[in-house]
């Protein structure tokens, strides 16, 4: 098969059509039920509720949009639509999903349903056809490796940049106003992060697949064929369990810096060195999948690291240096990149084995299927963290708190067991079955040879 390169201006296009996306997961994860606990007080339970209850639309909106995007005709084509008239309600519904209106408590619950439910929507909207792209950009196996390695390098860089920023422009604007004020004016600022690269996104990609080949199947019918696909099983179950993990801990650490370790002064420092360490890992796995490794070695490389260092995390004390935290999640960023790099790159494979099975390509079904996972683990891992904390008697701050509360030892015994052990018992269960993941590169291989004669033969 000859291969298809992509040009280097497009892969930058693609790449930077992630970090909106990326800038508001990241935020969500490191900040948004510190922030409903903290900051607009309501409880652990409330809190991780409204994620959950969101969740429930997201298992309708995300194969919806995915197959209406299969479907959809114009002249700019059928993905890239979405994203650029989607850009604005996304970063609009973002920075209002981090506003304290002046309600009593189930005021603010209420509201912050109905602001997340329309984030979701809109995080729908862009976010499904721009993955869907990838498998119509190339059809080279290891291309598409490449295209997630720009594509994961603009999505960990925005992500560490806001990860990083967003505690410093809060404590700023607190210093002279209120933190509720600071939230605000972060949420603004990454408000406009989130909408603009997608219009770069937009102008700088293509769509090489030809709709007047399409033959697409009916919704129930194509996530029928979807999850009848043993090897999309198997990646999305891959990732679902990283991406829980990566939720988890994401959530997790604000609090475990904040009332285990006392030093909230070290978050920027400590997302700093995992968000850091994933970007510089990102280009290196990309290059050692290319390999003899392949994209499972990597995987399961990565993860061994991982894994390693959650299980150190739960033995750290207060009395330690903060310099070792710090360099502990460097290590764990090595295992971080690989959630990111490897089972998005594994995807396209399935749809080519899906295409080859079924005749039709579904891209958007599958990546809205993707998608769903991605903010099934990010919800799952907010209404995790906080139905534990509410259990555990897990204090709510009260107005005016200038130092972190004393939290009870079971909350604070909790908070290190999600971070250690059980995060790497999550992580081996993935491992396990990367090591059964059906596609390799020869398979794929010969799966694209079918395809070409298939293609051939109908000429």
């Amino acid at each position: 098969m000859r291969a298809e390169r992509v040009p280097l201006l497009t892969k930058l296009a693609f790449g930077s059509g992630d970090v909106g996306p990326a800038v508001a997961t990241a935020v969500m994860s490191f900040f948004l039920l510190y922030f409903f606990t903290d900051v607009a007080r309501i409880s652990p339970g409330a809190a991780g509720t409204i994620l959950l209850v969101t969740k429930i639309w997201d298992a309708v909106n995300d194969p919806i949009i995915g197959f209406l995007s299969d479907r959809l005709h114009t002249r700019w084509g059928r993905r890239r639509p979405w994203f650029l008239f989607g850009a604005v309600p996304f970063g609009l519904s973002f920075f209002l999903l981090f506003q304290v209106p002046p309600f009593d408590e189930t005021g603010k619950v209420a509201y912050y349903l109905v602001v997340a439910l329309l984030l979701d929507t809109m995080f729908t909207v862009v976010n499904v056809p721009y993955t869907a792209l990838t498998p119509e950009l190339s059809r080279d196996y290891d291309e598409r490796t490449s295209l997630n390695s720009y594509r994961f390098a603009f999505s960990i860089a925005g992500a560490l940049i806001a990860a990083v920023a967003h505690p410093i422009i809060v404590d700023t604007v607190a210093a002279s106003s209120d933190v509720q004020t600071g939230y605000a004016v972060s949420a603004l600022v990454w408000a406009v992060v989130c909408t603009v690269p997608f219009f770069f996104a937009f102008a700088g990609t293509y769509e090489r697949h030809s709709p007047e080949e399409e033959r697409a199947l009916p919704l129930l019918e194509g996530l029928r064929y979807a999850f009848a696909n043993r090897a999309f099983r198997y990646v999305t179950a891959i990732y679902l369990l990283s991406w829980l993990v990566v939720q988890t801990l994401s959530t997790l650490i604000v609090y475990y810096l904040t009332y285990w370790l006392r030093r909230p002064d070290a978050v920027p420092s400590v997302l700093l060195g995992v968000q850091g360490s994933a970007l510089v890992w990102l280009f290196i796995w990309g290059a050692i999948s290319r390999g003899r490794a392949g994209k499972k070695g990597v995987y399961l490389l990565g993860m061994t690291a991982w894994v390693a260092v959650s299980l150190v995390l739960f033995a750290v004390q207060p009395t330690w240096l903060i310099e070792v935290v710090i360099a502990l999640a460097a290590l764990a960023g090595v295992g971080v990149s690989v959630a990111y790099l490897i089972p998005w790159a594994m995807l396209p494979d399935v749809i080519e084995l899906d295409e080859l099975e079924t005749g039709v390509r579904r891209e958007g079904t599958f990546y809205g299927l993707f998608v769903l996972l991605q903010k099934l683990g990010l919800a799952l891992g907010l209404f995790i963290v906080g139905q534990v904390l509410e259990l555990t008697g897990y204090v709510t701050p009260p107005p005016g708190a200038a130092e972190p509360i004393e939290q009870p030892a079971s909350a604070l015994l909790a908070i290190r067991l999600m971070m250690g052990p059980v995060a790497a018992l999550v992580l081996i269960a993935g491992m396990a079955l990367v090591a059964r993941f059906p596609i390799t590169r020869e398979t794929h291989a010969r799966a694209l040879r079918r395809l070409a004669e298939r293609t051939r033969a109908s000429v």
